[in-house]
Order: C-alpha cells, then sequence, then structure tokens
C-alpha cells in the first residue's frame, strides 16, 4: 500500500494497521507539517524495516508517483491542506495540494499497467453550509429539522470556501475517472476524526486540541457560537471502513461514502466542553471569534450506505473515544509538551 501523506494523524494510524496486517508499506510525504517525524519515529521504534518512506510532493513529483502507482495495488490518499482558515489566507497552495496533488495521482494510476485501487479522503465541507436544510437552534446545540439519520451522499454539493472547493474538485475528479477511465476509486467524504497520534491544532483536529489545550492550560478560540454539532468518528473505525472497501472493492468501485460518527456520536461544541468538565475534571479558557465561511452549523453524517455496501459502522462511542485519546495523549504528554513549546 502506496499512503500519500502517510505521516499525518490517519496516515499512521493507517501505517501501522496494514504493516499488522503484513502488508508492504510505502509512506509518501513532503514532510511540511509540524509533527510528523513523531510520528515516522513512532513507526520506526515499533515496525522496523516493516515500511519504507518518501519524500515527496504530490504537486510536483509526478514521475515519483507514477514509479509508486505500477508497484502498489492500494493507494491511499491522504496528502491534503486540510484547514479552512489556511485556505482563506493562502488559496493558491491550497488548490495546488488538493486539487492538482489528486489529479496527479489520478494520473499516475491511469497510466500505470496495475491500475492500483483507490483510497480518496473527501470532507464533508463539499456540502457546504447545507442551507438547503432547516435547522433549530436549542440551548447548547443545533440540530437538523428533518434529517434524523443524518446527511446521505445525495445531499447537493455545495463548496465554500477555498479548501471546499479544491477538495471538492478532487472529490468529483476521483469520482470521474472512476466512470471515464474504468479505475476502482472510492471517495470518503469524512466527517470530524479523532484519535491517537493526533497532534491537533486551533483550526484543525479540535478534538485533540481542546484536549491539549486542557492538558497544558492553553486557551482556545471557538469559532460561532459552541452550538455548531459535529458527528466524531474514531480513527480506528475510519481505517476500518478503508479495509472494507479494499475487501468489497467490487461494489466499492466508483462510489462516494459518507463516514462519520452518524447520529448516536454527536456533540456540539458546549455539549463536549460539558463533558470535559463534568465527566473528565477538565477544565479550558475559551473566547469566541466570528464563524468561519462555510463553517456548516451542523453536520452528521448518514452511514446508511457505507453500512449496506461495505458491511461497517461506526463501533467506538464518541464518550469512550475521548477517553481513549485523552489517555494516549497523558501517555505522551512529553511529545506534546514539545510539540506545542
Amino acid at each position: 500500500m502506496l499512503i500519500t501523506g502517510g505521516a499525518g494523524f490517519i496516515g499512521v494510524n493507517a501505517a501501522e494497521h496494514f504493516i499488522k496486517k503484513g502488508w508492504g508499506v510505502t509512506i509518501f510525504d513532503n514532510f511540511s507539517r509540524k509533527g510528523v517525524e513523531l510520528n515516522i519515529a513512532f513507526l520506526e521504534k515499533n515496525y522496523p524495516g516493516k515500511f519504507t518512506v518518501t519524500r515527496g510532493d504530490v504537486r510536483t513529483d509526478s514521475d515519483a508517483l507514477k514509479t509508486a502507482a505500477d508497484a502498489h495495488d492500494v493507494i491511499l490518499h491522504l496528502a491534503a491542506q486540510v484547514a479552512v482558515t489556511t485556505s482563506v489566507k493562502n488559496p493558491r497552495e491550497d488548490f495546488g495540494v488538493n486539487a492538482l496533488g489528486t489529479f496527479n495521482v489520478l494520473e499516475a494510476i491511469r497510466e500505470s499497467k496495475r491500475k492500483p485501487i483507490l483510497l480518496y479522503a473527501s470532507t464533508n465541507k463539499v456540502y457546504g453550509g447545507l442551507e438547503g436544510q432547516k435547522v433549530i437552534e436549542e440551548a447548547d446545540h443545533y440540530r437538523f429539522a428533518n434529517l434524523q439519520g443524518g446527511v446521505t451522499e445525495e445531499e447537493l454539493l455545495d463548496f465554500h470556501s477555498p479548501y471546499g472547493c479544491s477538495k471538492g474538485a478532487a472529490d468529483q475528479y476521483v469520482r470521474d475517472y472512476a466512470r471515464l477511465y474504468d479505475l476502482k476509486t472510492v471517495v470518503f467524504r469524512q466527517s470530524c476524526i479523532y484519535g491517537q497520534h493526533q497532534f491537533g491544532i486551533e483550526d484543525q483536529g479540535w478534538v485533540a486540541w481542546f484536549l491539549i489545550a486542557a492538558l497544558l492550560g492553553r486557551p482556545i478560540q471557538i469559532y460561532g457560537n459552541g452550538k455548531q454539532v459535529r458527528d466524531l468518528l474514531f480513527i480506528d473505525d475510519l481505517i476500518h471502513a478503508y479495509d472494507a472497501a479494499i475487501e468489497n472493492i467490487s461494489t466499492a468501485a466508483g462510489q462516494i461514502y459518507n463516514l462519520g460518527g452518524g447520529p448516536n456520536n454527536a456533540l456540539s461544541l458546549l455539549q463536549f466542553f460539558a463533558f470535559l468538565k463534568n465527566d473528565l475534571g477538565m477544565t479550558i479558557s475559551s473566547s469566541f471569534a466570528d464563524w468561519r465561511p462555510g463553517d456548516q452549523p451542523i453536520f452528521i453524517s448518514d452511514n446508511s450506505k457505507a453500512g449496506n455496501d461495505l458491511h461497517w459502522t461506526a463501533a467506538t462511542e464518541v464518550h469512550a473515544g475521548i477517553r481513549t485519546l485523552l489517555q494516549w495523549l497523558r501517555d505522551n504528554k512529553a511529545d506534546i509538551e514539545k510539540f506545542y513549546s
């Protein structure tokens, strides 16, 4: 398996999973994100000689991607610019990484002899602000008026922010290459992913960031009023979905799947804070800022299609998953303090 962006949070968890299964794993990463060295060090310590690392950039290293496409049966494409605020500040870089980078990966596969499976990590941001859905404001959260099971793949696309546009363009390229060139591509529109090895920051990876801020006594900034709701998907469950797609590729090829924690694993920011305070005994100093472009007041994924096609479910209960992440952060506090120093 080739994992682009494999030194990142999802990548290191995927690499560990597939190494344990006995797969040959190649990590392709440009090492631009702070902290990825810690993830590679973890793999080197625990799985020496079981994986290889290629320093490369999906925007510019087309030849390396073509070589890799001819050497692997599966490509997990995670390399991305992942923050909305960063995309607003630097839309050209965002486009280059997310849209052009994905196009280069697709071309490498199209021109290869092996024609590997492509699993693409898209985002629920392709649905924009969901303005067509009626939302009701409660005391500490928003809720959908009509979507009891969450957002399905039939929801209209409505890209907001440069990030939404770049990921959405890539999302559609991946889908269309399956139809036009008969490639085995699968799109996962992922909701809020959290778990071990996540070094969250203010505008990305908020579950980990809030826990880290509480551990280190750092203040945080909340965009909006804190009532916005996300369904949280634990990292192990996400990796199992990737596994399920590979095992059921005859069904999954050419398909798009929403992947999130679903209605049973949804929390607002205010509800998350309450859990930290009342159940975990933690406190966070916080302040409020304006809403970010394209920030949905609520997103909950309807996982029915993935359940039916892939026989997959979000198995980790959200409060149990948060406790697991918190324990990992405590066990690795020295690295956490070094990262945020």
